[in-house]
């Protein structure tokens, strides 16, 4: 494809939209990671405005576990955020959840990029990125280089020692034409095949996934430490 083509895509292609997928249990944080705070700031409300100030998202459709749609319904009135159409309610799992978001997009969508609610520091460069990219190639995924030495193991022993210049960590937004990855999730629904982001259900497909450039700030609300992290990175950029 040309530089042109690939320009003119581009330019035909600017308004996506989102699925957030805020359906998890925390397990790992002890209590519902969403709604933590973050200065100032419950998680997910700091995800759904971050999102919500991109100019190329035109809705946003938020996924959560039946118990919280109130809460998150009144959340998004409380923190002025529009762009959020609808909150649904998720499935039993990741894959089932980001489903059930992607049958409540608008029918005419061109793209949509499916997001995790515990991720609170996306910037609009690392969405217009994706976007721009599954606009040229259809399936995108932001990704930054791992810097640590990486080892497949099998219980404590070392089985081998992967090449680190071979492997990257992907982020979400992860984008789509929406046909595809709506397949995608459907087939992997129906098998009960459970993967744990959204490019492995196409990739599982035979179509191929082309990363953007992520960003290290990115990162995911898992545990503890991560929102220590997160503070951390929110006062570097209030102080920039």
């Amino acid at each position: 494809m040309t530089k042109l083509a690939d320009g003119l895509r581009k330019w035909k292609n600017t308004r996506c939209s989102v699925v957030v997928v805020a359906g998890g249990s925390s397990r790992r944080m002890g209590e519902d990671k969403l709604m933590m705070d973050l200065g100032g700031m419950p998680v997910l409300a700091r995800t759904l405005t971050a999102l919500n100030a991109c100019s190329c998202v035109e809705e946003i459709v938020l996924v959560a576990r039946e118990d919280a749609l109130e809460p998150f319904a009144r959340l998004c009135k409380d923190y002025g955020i529009g762009k959020v159409t609808k909150v649904v309610v998720g499935g039993p799992t990741r894959n089932a959840s980001a489903l059930a978001g992607l049958t409540q997009i608008k029918r005419d969508a061109k793209l949509v990029l499916i997001h995790d609610g515990a991720r609170p520091l996306v910037t609009e460069k690392v969405v217009q990125d994706v976007m721009h990219a599954a606009a040229i190639y259809k399936c995108a995924a932001p990704a930054v280089p791992v810097n640590d030495t990486v080892k497949e193991t099998q219980g404590d022993a070392v089985v081998r020692t992967l090449e680190r210049s071979r492997l990257a960590a992907v982020q979400t937004p992860q984008a789509f034409v929406p046909e595809i990855i709506k397949a995608a999730l459907t087939k992997a629904v129906k098998e009960k095949r459970e993967f744990t982001d959204d490019c492995a259900a196409v990739e599982a497909m035979g179509i191929p996934v082309r990363l953007s450039e992520g960003d290290g700030e990115n990162i995911k609300i898992t545990r503890p430490m991560d929102l220590v992290t997160a503070q951390a990175i929110l006062q570097r950029r209030a102080g920039a």
